[in-house]
């Protein structure tokens, strides 16, 4: 997909320097009221730091990522002047996404 997430990078304030497959770029900020539930592990600013990129999706160890589809929609909407943020949420887990890939290829 076009917001397959090709690069990231951590940045201070819970913010992540983002690039995806269609060369669109741009930074995500969450906010630490944000980081509850499944997402409450990212408080902590290192394992924060140890951001990866899962099947296309920003994620940290633990089967935790963020919706690529949303990161994508917020960083095209700042470039198109839009002010309204969207709230990250949590993508179906990476490993969810490897089965579901499997099975349908089986």
């Amino acid at each position: 997909m076009y917001w397959d997430v090709v690069e990231v990078k951590p940045e201070p304030g819970y913010c992540l320097f983002v690039r995806f497959k269609d060369g669109l770029a741009g930074r995500v900020r969450l906010s630490r009221e944000e980081l509850t539930g499944a997402l409450a592990p990212l408080a902590d600013e290192q394992f924060f730091e140890q951001v990866l990129i899962d099947c296309g999706a920003v994620a940290w160890p633990g089967e935790i990522d963020l919706a690529p589809d949303a990161m994508y929609a917020q960083i095209a909407s700042r470039r198109d002047g839009a002010q309204r943020a969207v709230r990250p949420r949590i993508a179906q887990g990476a490993a969810q996404r490897r089965r579901s890939t499997k099975e349908k290829a089986g």
